[in-house]
């Protein structure tokens, strides 16, 4: 990775050394981006309107930086994917960024909920190599530079980390075939990243997302030595033409074997 434009003026300028390792450019881009988040969550913009700025101003930033620091690369964003050229460029490129500006913009617009995340993850020659996800409410960036220590769990039954809107059908027979707590909150980076926290043990979701809703989480995950796949047990792929990727588990290895054989033997559509 190198600069070969020059920022603008009062752009953010990345920290020594960052411009040579993806991992610590992930991180940088995902912090800076959550600190202008905070500062407009504190404008007095609310509901709608917050969740709309936020959106803007982290998707223009992050694409900025992108575009100054690494404009060989491609870009899938929430934003980008849609155009026919965007689509041939990030296809035929060796290295495409996913990007999420607001995973999580209900928490978002919701004063004081930290469960929302910026992502940044790059995608190189078929594997995710590098990601980054910044928690901004927590003052926290978890990355694949330094990945989260696990921690021991001491839990006496494990935890399993729901979307607080749209929990999957089959999760509650889940839970009762584990012996689960499950634990309502609202980002998938913010679900994952609890895993790696010790938080939880486990997320499951189906029913719909995008790449960018689980790129650099998953990521991360990988990175802390979590097990990541589709709920059939299947790898997660990315830079793909159908950017859906409607399920997922990451739980921690000792889970996923039941995980995955409940899962296997009940509807989960």
């Amino acid at each position: 990775m190198r600069s070969e434009t020059q920022p603008r003026k009062g752009a953010p300028v990345p920290p020594a050394g960052a411009l040579a390792d993806d991992h610590a450019f992930a991180a940088w881009a995902a912090t800076v981006a959550g600190e202008a988040l905070l500062e407009l969550r504190g404008s007095g913009l609310e509901g709608t309107e917050l969740k709309d700025a936020g959106d803007l101003a982290s998707h223009e930033l992050l694409m900025e930086l992108l575009a100054t620091h690494a404009p060989d690369d491609s870009v899938l964003s929430e934003e980008e994917h849609r155009g026919t050229r965007s689509l041939h460029s990030r296809l035929t490129s060796s290295r495409v960024w996913i990007i999420d500006p607001v995973d999580g913009t209900r928490e978002f617009s919701e004063p004081p909920r930290d469960d929302w995340a910026v992502h940044v993850a790059l995608w190189q020659d078929g594997e995710l190599v590098a990601g980054a996800v910044a928690q901004p409410g927590l003052g926290q960036t978890f990355h694949t530079g330094e990945p989260p220590v696990v921690p021991v769990s001491t839990a006496l039954q494990p935890r399993i980390a729901v979307s607080r809107t749209r929990p999957p059908a089959f999760i509650d027979t889940l839970a009762q075939e584990l012996g689960a707590l499950l634990v309502p909150m609202g980002s998938a980076g913010a679900k994952v990243v609890s895993v790696a926290r010790g938080l939880t043990d486990a997320y499951v979701h189906a029913g719909g997302q995008f790449e960018w809703d689980s790129a650099a989480p998953v990521a991360v995950a990988r990175s802390a030595g979590l097990h990541a796949s589709r709920i059939d047990g299947s790898p997660l792929l990315y830079n793909q033409a159908d950017v859906m990727l409607p399920d997922l588990v990451v739980c921690r290895p000792e889970l996923a074997d039941p995980i995955l054989a409940f899962l296997a033997s009940h509807p989960t559509d």
